[in-house]
């Protein structure tokens, strides 16, 4: 693959007091590329995920972004740099509306007659133009974030991410508890970003739904990167093997 590399996972470890949750895990994600991080429970996932966002420090090993080695153990200072987490509880304020959830924390400000107030004209124009780039559709901006559906709060994340020109989308467990419709939205949302060339990492454990957006598999199993594979060049069946320790 000729494009970018995003981001860098070099033998990175991690250990907890005796025990080791991670082994000399390495990977790449290239721009515009989806990448399933796969896995049974325990295998490790969650771990790496951390390690990246800033939640967690490697034992050992490195990650770095667009050629920068990441340090910090600071999830905002990650996301400052273009590294966005999307957890499954979405980390939305329910009593806020579309627009100050995107700006939650950088909100826009002007001032007038030496008082400063927050310029939500602005703001609410942008998440405007962010949805329709990306061609979500949502209730007005000013919508309470409680009202919205599971699949609507997932485009309001994912918009988030991109509007503040996320290098980086990682992804955990998106299309969970989800119907069909609004699964189906939120897959199209990630074909969307790899045209807006975003690299993501998918965590899921819906293998269909992995099938139908990503271009490579990582598979994990006990702490250890086990197999890489094309997405295309492989199959499900195969993947459950890996996943489980039966493949041939």
């Amino acid at each position: 693959m000729d494009r970018e590399v995003i981001l860098r996972v070099e033998n990175v470890s991690k250990n907890f007091g005796g025990v080791q949750a991670v082994q000399r895990v390495s990977f790449d994600v290239h721009k515009g590329e989806v990448v399933g991080l796969l896995g049974d429970n325990g295998a490790g996932k969650s771990t790496v995920i951390k390690m990246i966002a800033g939640v967690l420090r490697p034992t050992q090993g490195s990650i770095s972004l667009m050629g920068e080695r990441v340090d910090s153990t600071s999830p905002r200072e990650v996301r400052e740099r273009g590294i966005e987490t999307i957890y499954q509880d979405l980390a939305l304020a329910d009593n806020l509306g579309i627009t100050a959830n995107i700006f939650l924390g950088r909100e826009y400000r002007k001032k007038i007659l030496g008082m400063t107030f927050l310029d939500e004209r602005r703001m609410r124009e942008q998440t405007e133009q962010i949805l329709a780039r990306l061609k979500i559709t949502l209730p007005s901006p000013r919508a309470q974030v409680r009202d919205l559906s599971g699949g609507q709060r997932q485009s309001v994340a994912i918009g988030r991410a991109v509007f503040w020109r996320a290098k980086l989308v990682i992804l955990d467990e998106p299309t969970a508890a989800l119907g069909v419709k609004e699964r189906a939205n939120v897959l199209e949302l990630i074909k969307s970003l790899k045209t807006q060339d975003v690299a993501v990492i998918l965590i899921s454990h819906n293998l269909t739904d992995v099938f139908e957006v990503t271009d490579r598999l990582v598979v994990m199993r006990r702490g250890e990167i086990i197999r890489e594979l094309n997405t295309r060049e492989s199959t499900e069946h195969q993947i459950v093997h890996l996943m489980i320790g039966s493949e041939n």
